[in-house]
């Protein structure tokens, strides 16, 4: 007869099945996958928080409104420590290169220790604010956030509490930088919307704050923003002011060319009318910033600036291609694909309710635009984690169908397979090495893309077409033993094909292969729904497309 087996005999701290908790460690919680993981501090989800604005559930990067589902992290680790939160969201909104997609989560947290923090944390707070709210559409959000944590509630809403707190917060806006420096922000805008949709004026908060002057320059400046002093006395004290009056006085073309050129007026300052001449912005092209030229390649073709063998077009080539220009201003591959598309297709709706602007692509503006695009990856820094990319191959994704075209801001930029394969590419170049792709429709294929693939090549690639099973990127993962800190699928979400869902398959993987394996599903286009559990805090839902993308993936795959 055999002995009964020690049942003591199974605990070993050399080989423990992740079904079971590590012996002698009380800090293990056990996952959605029912493995044990070493659970994440305050801090840590404090920091998932800021840096994508939730610690898990769906983000939508066209749609930047902040998910505040588990802001509950955020008071209670300013309830802990408040000063430590104000350390660590002033730190990943000051990044360089930067961390957090949108600067909306740190300034909702700041907000929040203004309006829940104690003494020291509001104290800390004052001194961050004009590091985290660096212009006025900044500010207008800060005090969005502030009216609904600290605020009273009215017949029409709320109303910000005007305390001490509040006004010594909106002051140091006012104070910190030189006179000039701040004159020059109020003159790029005096008005922004809140959150809420409200409108915010700085004058409102130039009254709520009553800032103390520390020099004759800064009172003049507060005086006349709140229309107590004249133009002329705060043009006399103030270069920015004169620069800002001086543009909006133009009333010719010439006239706005001249002070474009002679007293380098930023291009904000003009009026409206003025920007429709393509003299006008002949004189921008050497004096915006980089990403504003960028941003205005398809009016500035529209008006007529840029021409083929213009001397406009030559000089604005020459900016694009411009390394160290580019790495100064932290370009992103992604912004300069996502240029290189929307110019591309010569059409864009910023407005749905405005008809299309339309343009002739000039070839050279293509061609630099690519060139901006590779030296961009200069200014991005790996995450260092092991990648599994999955691109849905199947026929939905093709472009011939309404869903399968991605467009960005009313311009069409390619099929979803095309969109997913340039993604793709991107997070290789980025991870260098790091990264394994694979195609996806009710098998597994190879995918042609590598950290040198060109985007021309891509333009030129169909998908195999067919059914879609999402739940083959886990499975295969599984069935090769691929130890992945991340999976990133590229899709549409119209699964249907597989045995088993996504989900399922997913647990099968970590439960064997790699228990704390972050999965981020993003959709190409929004289609309302996606095979990633929101109920799990290791998958991310991602919908729409922008320049923020392959933050969002690297942050989240990093934490």
């Amino acid at each position: 007869m055999a002995r009964n087996r020690d049942p003591l005999a199974g605990v070993s701290a050399i080989a423990t099945p992740q079904t079971r908790p590590l012996p002698g460690h009380t800090g293990q919680v056990r996952n959605a996958a029912g493995g044990y993981v070493f659970a994440k501090d305050l801090w840590r989800r404090l920091e998932d928080f800021l840096i994508l604005g939730t610690t898990g559930g769906t983000y939508y990067v066209a749609q930047d409104r902040l998910t505040t589902e588990n802001a509950g992290v955020l008071f209670e680790a300013i309830a802990a420590d408040g000063p430590r939160a104000v350390e660590l969201l002033t730190a990943i909104s000051t990044a360089r290169p930067p961390r957090a997609p949108k600067q909306r989560p740190a300034l909702f947290a700041l907000a929040a220790a203004y309006a829940k923090g104690d003494a020291a944390t509001r104290q800390a707070a004052k001194a961050a604010l004009p590091q985290v709210a660096r212009t006025t559409d900044h500010l207008a959000q800060f005090f969005g956030y502030y009216k609904n944590l600290g605020g009273k509630a009215t017949a029409r809403g709320s109303a910000p509490v005007a305390g001490r707190s509040l006004r010594t917060a909106l002051a140091s806006w006012f104070t910190s930088g030189t006179p000039d420096n701040v004159a020059f922000k109020v003159c790029k805008a005096r008005q922004r919307k809140t959150p809420q949709g409200e409108a915010f004026d700085l004058r409102d908060a130039l009254r709520i704050a009553h800032p103390k002057a520390d020099s004759p320059e800064r009172a003049r400046l507060f005086g006349w923003i709140a229309g107590n002093v004249s133009d002329e006395r705060a043009r006399d004290a103030l270069e920015a002011v004169d620069r800002f009056l001086t543009a909006k006085a133009v009333t010719t073309p010439h006239e706005a060319v001249r002070v474009v050129t002679e007293r380098r007026v930023p291009w904000e300052f003009l009026p409206d009318a003025m920007l429709r001449d393509p003299a006008v912005w002949d004189a921008l092209i050497d004096t915006v910033g980089m990403t504003a030229l960028i941003r205005n390649l398809g009016r500035m073709t529209r008006i007529g600036t840029l021409k083929p063998a213009s001397d406009a077009t030559r000089r604005a080539v020459a900016r694009l291609t411009d390394r160290d220009a580019l790495l100064k201003a932290r370009i992103h591959p992604m912004d300069a694909f996502l240029a290189l598309r929307v110019y591309g297709s010569g059409r864009a709706k910023p407005n749905p309710r405005a008809g299309a602007h339309t343009w002739a692509p000039a070839p050279a503006i293509r061609d630099a635009l690519e060139e901006t695009y590779e030296l961009a990856f200069g200014t991005v820094e790996p995450s260092g984690r092991r990648l599994l990319v999955a691109v849905d191959s199947s026929d939905s994704m093709s472009g011939r169908w309404a869903g399968g075209v991605v467009t960005v801001g009313g311009s069409p930029i390619g099929s979803a397979y095309e969109v997913g394969c340039a993604m793709a590419v991107m997070l290789a170049r980025i991870e260098r090495g790091n990264v394994h792709v694979i195609d996806v429709d009710t098998s597994v294929h190879p995918s042609k893309v590598t950290p040198r693939t060109n985007l021309r090549e891509i333009a030129s690639w169909k998908p195999s077409g067919g059914g879609t099973d999402l739940s083959l990127p886990f499975r295969w993962a599984r069935e090769q033993q691929m130890e992945a800190d991340g999976i990133v699928l590229f899709t549409d979400n119209e699964t249907w094909a597989g045995r088993a869902h996504p989900s399922q398959e997913l647990d099968a993987y970590r439960r064997t292969v790699a228990a704390e394996a972050r999965v981020v599903v993003a959709a190409m286009t929004a289609t309302g729904h996606s095979i990633g559990d929101p109920q799990d805090k290791g998958v991310l839902n991602v919908a729409g497309l922008d320049a923020s993308l392959p933050l969002i993936i690297n942050g989240f795959i990093r934490s």
